[in-house]
């Protein structure tokens, strides 16, 4: 009985660290608009799984996103074919877009981009 209570709480605390450490978010949209009134660094991609630029963006963007220096800002992964009045809010007409946000407000935009050095300065944006 002691294992199996101990055994749950291992991986009760694993799942709370790695929630924790967690920067990549599914969109949600009370949580985006608190964020952003909140002048939160954030940002917004919109992926889709048929998209193979998309695929390539997202273990980079996840890399990153884990990485110590952007600890502070929220990315938000937003599902392109869904979230049409987020898209239409936003300006966003094409998948791999990336919208990055500072003091609640739009600082830098990206489309189609892999690579992560620019991928890294483009994210920075939120946080300068």
């Amino acid at each position: 009985m002691k294992f199996l209570a101990a055994a749950a709480l291992a991986g009760l605390l694993g799942w709370v660290s790695t929630a924790a450490s967690a920067a990549e978010v599914p969109y949600n949209q009370a949580q985006f608009d608190a964020a952003r009134a909140a002048g939160k660094p954030v940002a917004v991609v919109f992926h889709a799984d048929w998209c193979p630029t998309c695929r390539a963006q997202a273990p980079v963007l996840e890399r990153l996103a884990r990485s110590p220096a952007f600890k502070p800002l929220t990315l938000y992964v937003a599902n392109f074919d869904t979230a049409t009045a987020l898209k239409r809010a936003l300006g966003v007409t094409q998948q791999s877009t990336i919208v990055v946000f500072k003091d609640g407000k739009e600082v830098a935009r990206s489309t189609g981009d892999t690579q992560e050095d620019r991928l890294a300065a483009l994210l920075r944006h939120a946080l300068s």
